[in-house]
């Protein structure tokens, strides 16, 4: 089994990797791989060209179009993001709005585990989440919970690491995730058949 790790802080090694390290350590405990991605502070936004609906990916062949086979091998995703105005950074939104867009094997989501964590100074934490969360929610994605909002809390990474509800939190988010994970490969295991997702209707609200 392995999770597929995404930071979304331009800080390779800051506030947002401490936080997403904690909840990792755990699933290493567990014996699930986990594989990385930065997400660079200069990830364009989608163009609303279309072009992907061919099912060969974006036509800006940059990150997006590399996380498509990392996301085909993984299990799980945690997306970890540092709170801006409230919200994730404006990089990793880009980057998520057309890896789900453009993802050229969207059936596969489907139950797939999915958690958001967020890193501030102070707030900003819970929107935050809520904005990542969509994504998730909106694939058919399983959404991972822990103990508490999936918030870490300071400046640098020393102060992430003195918040210890939040390292508490991470910690028991990897351990739901790594349950949930070994639910569903026992399910597999045993043959237990997953539902099958109607997707033929689309409507508007003009008619």
């Amino acid at each position: 089994m392995k999770v597929l790790i995404i930071n979304g802080s331009p800080h390779k090694k800051g506030c947002t990797y401490t936080a997403l390290s904690e909840a990792e350590k755990i699933l290493k405990e567990n014996q699930i791989e986990t594989v990385w991605l930065n997400v660079p502070s200069n990830v364009p936004s989608c163009a609303a060209c279309n072009a992907c609906s061919n099912g060969a990916g974006c036509i800006k062949k940059d990150i997006v179009n590399e996380a498509y086979s990392l996301l085909d091998e993984c299990d799980g995703l945690l997306v970890g993001t540092p709170v801006y105005y409230a919200g994730p950074s404006g990089s990793l939104m880009s980057f998520m709005d057309r890896l789900f867009y453009s993802y050229p094997n969207k059936e596969s989501l489907n139950l797939k585990a999915a958690a958001a964590i967020s890193s501030s100074r102070r707030a900003g934490n819970i929107t935050s989440n809520d904005a990542l969360n969509k994504f998730f929610s909106i694939s058919g994605m399983t959404l991972i919970t822990s103990s508490y909002w999936n918030d870490a809390h300071g400046r640098v990474p020393e102060d992430v690491y003195k918040d210890e509800e939040a390292m508490q939190t991470m910690r028991n988010l990897g351990r739901n995730m790594a349950y949930y994970l070994e639910i569903r490969k026992l399910a597999k295991d045993k043959g237990i058949t997953e539902p099958i997702i109607e997707k033929d209707k689309t409507t508007n609200f003009i008619k």
